[in-house]
């Protein structure tokens, strides 16, 4: 009988102590809860503050590279001014020498040409189309490859020169979106974006017209009210690239050769 008792009082233990671990579970999860719930004050724990210092940083940051920008190109106006009094060069290789820094986008540029500007949709844009599906947020916004497009057909139709937003682009220029944003050359800009081109201005709108990946872009255009604006102008001012023109590029690190090599 005592070995009937034992055997009945074992899981009796074994079910209360699984009950009170079970108590202690939920217990710990309402400390969670409630923590938390003081934590956050009824808001997002993630709140926007981080976002706003990133995006701070990344303004001040922009406004640093342009002053920047404008300390070395009078930098550089000293030294060429310096070096045009006498460096010994004769009439002929002084003519060369402004003739690569005019195609290489060192020297203002003028002439006819025209402007491309792009915009976001705006925000509670619907289908303008019928039997379209409504736009997800990616069809309201311009993308990277939308500006790369531009660009690329402007060269195609004989640009001599191009300016994205304020800058002139250069042979290591590039077109780079970060969320809704472009970097370009170390500055941030925000939609609309604008780039103008110097060249003819018929040759510039049927290369533009003839661009596939432009074609897909006025698609959206017509669904979702996307931006898109062409201006000609019978005088275009470009200014010179004002930019470093050093080239950056990678060096192998120091250190044991790679298994195989000498």
């Amino acid at each position: 009988m005592s070995d009937s008792a034992d055997s009945s009082a074992g899981p009796r233990r074994r079910f209360r102590a699984v009950r009170l671990l079970t108590a202690a579970v939920f217990a710990l999860a309402g400390l969670l809860f409630v923590t938390s719930f003081n934590t956050s004050k009824g808001t997002n724990i993630r709140t926007d503050a981080s976002l706003l210092r990133l995006t701070d940083l990344i303004h001040e940051r922009s406004q640093n590279n342009a002053l920047l920008e404008q300390s070395t190109a009078a930098a550089r106006g000293r030294v060429e001014a310096l070096a045009d009094r006498d460096d010994g060069s004769t009439r002929a290789e002084d003519a060369r020498l402004a003739a690569l820094r005019a195609t290489a986008g060192l020297e203002p540029l003028a002439g006819k040409g025209l402007t491309v500007t792009l915009n976001d949709a705006p925000p509670n844009a619907t289908a303008r189309i019928p039997n379209i599906p409504e736009p997800q947020p990616n069809d309201l916004v311009i993308h990277q490859q939308d500006l790369q497009a531009v660009v690329n057909a402007l060269w195609q139709g004989g640009a001599q020169g191009i300016q994205v937003m304020d800058q002139r682009l250069i042979s290591t220029s590039a077109v780079r979106c970060v969320g809704n944003t472009l970097i370009l050359q170390g500055r941030v800009y925000s939609p609309p974006y604008k780039v103008s081109a110097v060249g003819d201005p018929a040759a510039l709108r049927r290369a533009l017209a003839a661009s596939p990946a432009l074609q897909n872009y006025q698609m959206y255009v017509a669904a979702y009210g996307l931006g898109w604006k062409v201006d000609e102008h019978k005088e275009l001012k470009l200014p010179g690239y004002a930019g470093t023109v050093d080239l950056h590029h990678a060096k192998p690190a120091d250190g044991p050769s790679a298994p195989g090599t000498p």
